[in-house]
């Protein structure tokens, strides 16, 4: 079936979309939802015979719905209608929440039925819902979707024919009065699901209690509560690794970044990059002079070290976390990771296993951070270098097994840190983007030139890199991109009972053995050295060369511009060699 992928961004939906759909053996194409005449364009060049909207932020044109099959992908329950389905549900802590596959018609959310799919709903921020609950019920629901409308019994039902819960009626956009906090009331619960229901867009928006921060607004991100931390409800009450922990009624909040909201004179609203809170608040935060290095509640990085006793023997295996918000790695970040690695590295364990963060396993360096330094060139620079330092150390590790595990999504440098590990494995739901060529034709770097043709060949190793496709899991797997793939709700213990499996073979130490001789000869046959001076010189020219492309394509990537148009490598309906049959 040809099927139009109908969308304001490509985001994480949609890429499982796109790849799963054409997996089933749809024929796919895309095209941004800029305007109508934009819209009508693509579907008078790729004539779908069905249109799925996973993301959109305004109705479907009439004369496209009236001539053509349109499911819009609604995040709420059935009965559930409006723009702000998941924040509503957050705020009013729904138990369980659903997507619902709606035919698009005059009426918003409001079109005959297709199917469904529910969920319970965790604590959690807007943002990771949406990219694991919310994404994977979409994704079956979709699936179902399609297999009614092969069933030439089946005939979508309007809503008036569902018996609808309490909860499924019309609200309106959320607005930030309908979550503000109130610091002299709100209780750490509270003040965390209301940051969680605004997180990813827009943020909370709200003032805090320090007369060094007076008259300034900011709009929180990534918040957890800490109950060992009091101080004045309202205040910043200590900071550690760039985050502030906010004093409430009872305990504190954690909050790891912010915007803020600055009023200019031509421009009434403007809302900055959201960056690590302690950048934002600036000689405001040198002036609090506060510290919390010893909070166990608040970590970026940490490991945990597991002793395995067997029948004959006994051997540590060591878990290294790091939860960056949104998968992003400074410069800083990286240092901290490569400080805990090269702990592990030079201790007594058999095997480190990347563990990643809550959402993402890594997307590579930060181009928030970069984008608010001086010199976003010197900052790209020093960031692909600490990058760089990991995955060489990690490379470098020849007496242990080192593993990634990839329980969330990852792209760009993230993928090609994994890489480095002598084992890859993913949950089944995950969705990985390994090139960097959407980042204004950035050329990589983390030794993709080594570890990338290593596993899939370098003809395959080119066509990764230059069709800027995502992958999922089951693709990456059969390519040889990564070793293992696991359901999602086993990943992690089929993933360790694998490295078990390897550790207690006899032949473990023929295995390291066989490691190091490996290393040995490759170092040999091509130090790495001249792998990453041989990226790093490609990188310098995107950095500082005449080609300003990565420059501005990091530009509208963290201001969050509108899309002008869709690329050829997603709307193939607009590419020179495209044929309608």
């Amino acid at each position: 079936m040809k099927i139009l992928l109908l969308t304001h961004a490509y985001n994480c939906l949609c890429q499982r979309l796109h790849v799963e759909l054409i997996q089933m053996g749809h024929n796919v194409s895309i095209e941004f939802d800029i305007n109508d005449e934009v819209c009508l364009d693509a579907v008078n060049r790729f004539e779908p015979e069905l249109i799925i909207a996973p993301f959109l932020k305004r109705a479907i044109p009439e004369q496209i719905w009236q001539n053509i099959l349109c499911w819009i992908v609604h995040p709420g329950i059935i009965g559930d209608r409006g723009p702000s389905s998941l924040d509503w549900a957050i705020l009013n802590q729904e138990k369980t929440w659903g997507v619902t596959i709606l035919q698009a018609n005059e009426v918003m959310d409001g079109g005959d039925i297709w199917a469904s799919a529910s969920f319970p709903m965790r604590v959690s921020s807007k943002s990771s819902i949406y990219r694991q609950e919310v994404t994977s019920a979409s994704i079956n629901a979709i699936k179902q979707a399609l297999t009614n409308l092969e069933d030439k019994q089946f005939k979508a039902k309007p809503l008036s024919a569902y018996p609808l819960a309490d909860n499924a009626k019309w609200r309106d956009v959320i607005k930030q009065s309908d979550r503000a906090i109130s610091w002299a009331i709100d209780d750490s619960e509270t003040i965390l699901r209301k940051i969680n229901s605004a997180d990813g867009n827009p943020g909370l928006l709200t003032q805090l209690t320090n007369t060094e921060l007076v008259n300034r607004e900011f709009y929180l991100y990534n918040a957890s509560i800490d109950h060992g931390l009091h101080g004045n409800p309202g205040s910043i009450i200590a900071t550690k690794d760039k985050a502030i922990a906010i004093a409430t009624i009872d305990s504190a909040i954690w909050v790891s970044h912010l915007a803020e909201k600055v009023i200019h004179e031509d421009i009434s609203f403007k809302k900055p990059l959201k960056l690590p809170a302690t950048l934002v608040l600036g000689e405001a935060c040198h002036k609090l002079a506060l510290q919390c290095s010893g909070s166990q509640s608040y970590k970026e990085v940490w490991h945990h070290i597991q002793t395995v006793t067997e029948s004959n023997s006994q051997y540590n295996i060591a878990y290294l976390y790091f939860n960056f918000y949104n998968g992003a790695m400074s410069t800083e970040q990286c240092n901290a990771l490569l400080k805990e690695y090269n702990f592990l590295a030079a201790s007594n364990v058999e095997a480190i296993i990347l563990m990643g963060g809550n959402d993402f396993f890594s997307n590579g360096i930060h181009l928030n951070t970069i984008e608010s330094s001086e010199s976003p060139s010197d900052a790209s620079w020093q960031n692909i270098n600490a990058m760089n330092d990991i995955c060489q150390a990690i490379i470098n590790t020849t007496d242990k097994l080192t593993v990634a595990a990839i329980n969330g999504n990852a792209g760009a440098g993230g993928v090609f840190l994994a890489l480095t590990c002598d084992l890859v494995a993913a949950n089944d739901e995950v969705v990985l983007n390994p090139h960097y060529k959407s980042m204004g034709n950035l050329f990589g770097s983390e030794y993709w030139t080594y570890t990338l043709p290593e596993r899939v060949g370098k003809e395959q190793a080119l066509e990764v890199m230059h069709n800027r496709l995502p992958l999922n899991a089951t693709q990456a797997r059969e390519m040889s991109l990564i070793d293992f793939t696991f359901a999602k709700e086993q990943f992690l213990a089929e993933l360790i009972n694998t490295v078990k499996n390897i550790i207690n073979n006899k032949e473990f130490n023929s295995y390291i053995s066989t490691k190091v001789n490996k290393r040995l000869q490759d170092e040999k046959a091509k130090p790495l050295s001249e792998y990453r001076e041989e990226e790093l010189k490609q990188m310098k020219l995107n950095f500082y060369g005449f080609d300003p492309s990565y420059h501005v394509a990091r530009y509208h990537f963290v201001n969050k511009l509108p899309k002008a148009r869709t690329p050829s490598y997603l709307a193939k309906h607009r590419r020179v060699d495209y044929r309608k049959d």
